[in-house]
């Protein structure tokens, strides 16, 4: 049984700022809001952090699995921790305290308090499907990234609508970048913030599959819309979309990644997917899709199942090569909020017509869900769910969760 600390000593649990990308993953996660966040960083608050390791499974970078040995009374604060641009190095303990520390293991108290508390589960699982293909993961970080080049950038969505969407190609050329459907990667936009200090990186889903936007070539895709307001609606300029909504064929961009080690699909034969997206969440949907679709006439895949939502069609990223897929290869069910002379419609609500369907394959334990777009969609989402399979729900949420079946990545 691990001895714990000295009282004098913390184990103080700190988030890397070079390496964090600043998803709110960690902050999200937090079952008592340790985890806070200013313009710059995402910091633990040495007050409130009990070390119950409940942040650390979803981090896609591992940038959260840190710590530091300290005096309690010299813990770093919430404000130093905002003013970092890396972690610093272990500070000596007194012999003594260091002696006792030493014979420490693990955060202090983390096994009572592992075995007392009642964490909140998440709604979402933290695993992969037991079938998924391996990935890699952090190959290349803000001290070492790799340079990809620019080989398309096509608007997706229509010229004179405001929601501008752009499907990115980038080429990698002769560095290795792995991915697999579901996982994202990091951009690294050129210049300076209001402090002069260098942007983070901006994290974005891949929308390619794993053998590349063009099978055979060592490339990938990207969606980016490009943000022009913020979220109360007031004139903002997102300083990392714009900069790619921008860039030109033969244009350099800094790469980080890739992350993402449970948002993947199953790797095995006949398996179902449900994808459940909003806007550029159609991403990692259109990864999974494409992958499928490239299997076509093997016999491997399974039932296909999409809902996807946008203010209207014209709104729609990839409308037109979504409308030419074979309709026996996959079941496209359009949630369209703002359509002229139409009823506002949301992918719960579409959900909820197609109930008959989608309970037959949440029956099924060879169906996996993944559920992508803005927060404000999940909780309507798995209401939905509950409503399809009514009182079963909480027993199946559970085994969805636990098996690695159900997936959320909501921002």
């Amino acid at each position: 049984m691990n001895a714990p600390l000295p009282e004098q000593a913390l184990k103080q649990h700190l988030i890397d700022p070079e390496i964090c990308i600043r998803c709110n993953t960690c902050e999200e996660t937090c079952p008592i809001d340790a985890i806070t966040h200013d313009g710059r960083n995402y910091v633990v608050d040495p007050a409130i952090c009990n070390g119950c390791m409940a942040c650390l499974p979803p981090c896609p970078t591992g940038s959260i699995d840190n710590w530091r040995l300290v005096l309690r009374e010299q813990a770093y604060s919430v404000d130093e921790q905002f003013g970092w641009d890396e972690l610093p190095v272990e500070k000596p303990l007194p012999a003594a305290v260091d002696a006792a520390a030493m014979q420490a293991q693990g955060p202090q108290d983390v096994a009572a308090f592992a075995a007392q508390s009642q964490v909140p589960t998440a709604p979402g699982s933290l695993v992969p499907p037991w079938s998924a293909a391996h990935p890699y993961v952090n190959l290349y970080t803000p001290r070492s990234p790799v340079t990809a080049t620019v080989v398309g950038n096509y608007r997706v969505t229509d010229a004179d609508m405001g929601s501008d969407v752009h499907h990115i190609v980038l080429d990698f050329g002769e560095r290795f970048f792995p991915v697999l459907e579901g996982q994202s990667l990091g951009i690294l936009p050129p210049g300076v913030d209001t402090q002069g200090r260098a942007h983070f990186a901006r994290q974005y889903s891949i929308a390619s599959p794993r053998d590349g936007e063009r099978p055979g070539y060592n490339n990938l895709s990207l969606t980016v819309k490009r943000v022009t307001e913020d979220y109360g609606g007031q004139p903002f300029r997102g300083v990392c979309s714009n900069y790619l909504c921008d860039l030109a064929k033969g244009d350099t961009v800094q790469v980080i990644g890739p992350f993402g080690n449970s948002f993947l699909m199953p790797n095995h034969a006949r398996a179902n997917l449900v994808m459940i997206c909003t806007g550029t969440g159609s991403a990692p949907m259109r990864a999974m899709t494409e992958h499928c679709r490239r299997r076509i006439g093997q016999d491997v895949n399974g039932k296909l199942m999409l809902f996807f939502g946008a203010r209207t069609v014209r709104e729609l990223p990839y409308f037109g090569p979504l409308m030419k897929l074979p309709k026996d290869f996959i079941d496209i069910n359009l949630a369209l909020s703002r359509e002229p002379d139409q009823p506002r419609r949301y992918v719960q609500d579409a959900l909820r017509e197609r109930a008959a369907d989608v309970a037959v394959l949440l029956a099924d334990e060879n169906t996996y869900i993944y559920v992508c777009g803005l927060k404000g969609m999940e909780q309507g989402v798995l209401q939905a769910l509950r409503d399809v399979t009514g009182t079963g729900w909480d027993a199946l949420h559970a085994r969805l969760r636990e098996q690695g079946r159900l997936h959320l990545e909501t921002y």
